[in-house]
């Protein structure tokens, strides 16, 4: 971010502050340096920290501290080959992962009904949903009904949904999946894309939705 700070905002410009919330966090890490004392591998005399269970990591602790790492939001969209219908789902785990050959990736719960019918198209397009598009992420993350209704979109070159006022889409298809835990990770090789906004990003923290500001 260079030499500029940089704070979450709500929609109406003030400083977020949601410690509670709802959402996932789709992937990180953590890694630990050093051993403790006790024993040569550094296990004996380690301090039990808030939220581990006899050596087991706590899931909602896992997703509190994760939360802590703000990440964007994009709704993966297709066209359903068996009713000609879009479907699609909201993501905050995409990442771009290699330059040559161009490949991005994003991570799908097991439990998701909407993956199997994105992932049975030939291509699939990644939105980068705007500040303003919660919505649009909350619409697409819903279990059932018509999640396109009321939503604009325009084909992509590939005719997938590009929705209107995303910053940018991405057309790609599946270039593997890698399961892992109770999500699955899947690389996609990208095909075309194009910027369509110019506005800032939605940004998810800490189990809200805010916006960027420099």
């Amino acid at each position: 971010m260079g030499t500029h700070a940089a704070r979450l905002l709500e929609p109406d410009g003030h400083s977020r502050a949601h410690p509670n919330g709802r959402g996932t966090i789709g992937n990180g890490a953590a890694m630990r340096n050093g051993l403790f004392p006790g024993h040569p591998d550094g296990s004996g005399d380690r301090p039990r920290r808030s939220g581990e269970h006899n050596g087991a990591v706590d899931s909602t602790r896992f997703r509190s501290v994760l939360g802590h790492f703000a990440t964007g939001v994009v709704a993966i969209t297709a066209i359903d080959p068996g009713t000609g219908a879009p479907c699609g789902l909201a993501a905050n785990s995409f990442t771009s992962v290699s330059l040559d050959p161009p490949l991005v990736a994003f991570c799908v719960a097991h439990t998701s009904t909407s993956w199997p019918r994105v992932r049975a198209a030939t291509t699939l397009t990644v939105n980068v949903l705007a500040e303003h598009q919660q919505p649009v992420c909350a619409a697409l993350a819903s279990k059932g009904g018509d999640k396109f209704a009321g939503l604009e979109w325009t084909a992509s070159p590939s005719g997938n949904p590009v929705i209107g006022d995303a910053l940018a889409w991405i057309d790609c298809s599946v270039e593997a999946e890698y399961p892992a835990g109770d999500h699955v990770i899947v690389v996609a090789r990208v095909h075309q894309l194009d910027v369509q906004g110019d506005s800032g990003p939605l940004v998810f923290f800490r189990g809200g939705y805010g916006r960027f500001h420099a």
